[in-house]
Parts: structure tokens; C-alpha cells; sequence
């Protein structure tokens, strides 16, 4: 797996944007996918990952979204000049 361009963090949850590039017919394209997860120990003291989520996790897992959102949103945005 590739690594991620970009980890958004607030407690134990974080939002990872991944950069994906392909070759089309009219050129390069790059698109961006995020993946969400929670981080948490369990009962034997290891950290693990999980893509669920408690009602107090969901104002954090929604904020690191925003923030991948607004990641993304910058690196994809085309400013086209005018001639």
C-alpha cells in the first residue's frame, strides 16, 4: 500500500489522503482518495485501527474530514488564466 500525501490528526481519529496518477488520453490526471480511521488500544495494550466510530468520535471524524476536504480541494482546484 502506498503511503498517504497528507494525515490529518485530532485525537484518535485522522483522515489520510492518498495521491493517485493516471495516464489518460488527454494526459496525466491526478485524483485523491481519504481514508478515515480511529485509533485505539485494546484490551492487552495494543494500538489498533478502526474505520468505527462511537457518537464522541464523530465531531472529531468529522472535523479531520473537512480538513482532508479542504487538502484536496486545493490540490485538485485548475485556476485557468484568461487570455
Amino acid at each position: 500500500m502506498s503511503k498517504p500525501v497528507k494525515t490529518f490528526r485530532i485525537g484518535s481519529c485522522s483522515a489520510s489522503v492518498f495521491q493517485n496518477d493516471f495516464d489518460t488520453k488527454t494526459g496525466k490526471r491526478t485524483f485523491h482518495s481519504v481514508s478515515l480511521q480511529r485509533r485505539y488500544q485494546d484490551e492487552g495494550g495494543e494500538w489498533k485501527n478502526s474505520n468505527g466510530f462511537t457518537l464522541s468520535d464523530l465531531p472529531i471524524a468529522i472535523r479531520v474530514l473537512q480538513l482532508a476536504q479542504t487538502y484536496v480541494e486545493d490540490q485538485e482546484a485548475h485556476v485557468s488564466q484568461l487570455v
